[in-house]
């Protein structure tokens, strides 16, 4: 799959289409119509050019899906604009990069993931919630085929917007990597964020790993430290009889002591 750049620009150079008091934003497909304005919005917020052939395919409805928003408040016959888009393809789950990290259903046969390919909003318009609407466009279209595991995408290292938008819709950041990007002869790393559908999730990540350990560790140390308290509290101290052979108390012990005893400690994603 081709390197496309995901998320959001912050600056854009382009003339700025004025705003309702009220905008209502609707979503449509994006049709032949749209070439213009895609292309021209493409060059003004990605620092990437595309190619012909891949407007080509967006706009006639090629193996690329396409979700454009447009604001049909908008006098003098600009309702049907674009303001925003989200393009996006669909591919055979075990052909991605990222099938290390579904766990497949044999029963469901060729399993599937979309990939949003680019994320767009004219600035103007922008921290008005038009990408996040539009990328649940995406995650419903996604979720109504059974087959289908989740919904990926990359976003440069450096885009802080986009990075949190997707971590509050819920996206898993499953790798970091480097040099992903080359923008004007300068390598940029990449984040690459999943989120899973259809009762798929992912294996414990390398971080999920890592926090595990820790407080494995961690949970350890408390438990040789209280160990060590017991022992310590042992000296010149009598077991007391007790009906339950399988454990004594000591003195200083409780049957709600050793109830917590028995809890292990859990861990937090963060």
């Amino acid at each position: 799959m081709s390197r496309f750049p995901r998320g959001f620009v912050e600056n854009s150079s382009m003339e700025e289409p004025k705003i309702s008091t009220r905008p209502s934003i609707c979503f449509r497909p994006i049709n032949p119509s749209d070439l213009e304005r895609l292309e021209q919005i493409h060059r003004d917020i990605f620092p990437i050019r595309y190619e012909s052939e891949f407007f080509q395919n967006v706009v006639n409805g090629g193996d690329i899906l396409s979700w454009a928003a447009v604001d049909r408040s908008r006098p003098d016959g600009l309702s049907d604009e674009l303001i925003g888009f989200v393009t996006a393809k669909m591919g055979l789950a075990k052909e991605t990069e990222i099938s290390d990290l579904i766990r497949y259903d044999s029963c469901k046969g060729e399993e599937t993931l979309v990939y949003i390919l680019t994320l767009g909003v004219v600035e103007s318009y922008r921290k008005r919630g038009i990408a996040k609407l539009l990328i649940k466009e995406v995650i419903k279209y996604a979720s109504s085929i059974p087959v289908c595991r989740g919904v990926y995408l990359h976003v440069i290292a450096h885009n802080s917007p986009a990075i949190r938008l997707y971590k509050r819709m819920s996206f898993r950041c499953v790798r970091r990597l480097h040099g992903f990007y080359i923008i004007n002869g300068q390598h940029f790393d990449s984040f690459l964020f999943v989120y899973f559908i259809n009762g798929s999730r992912s294996p414990c990540s390398p971080f999920d790993l890592v926090v595990l350990v820790l407080n494995y560790m961690r949970s350890g140390i408390r438990s040789v430290a209280s160990k060590l308290t017991i022992k310590h509290e042992e000296k010149g101290l009598k077991w007391l009889k007790c009906k339950d052979m399988t454990r004594c108390l000591l003195p200083t012990q409780t049957k709600r002591n050793l109830a917590s005893e028995r809890v292990s400690s859990g861990y937090d994603y963060v």
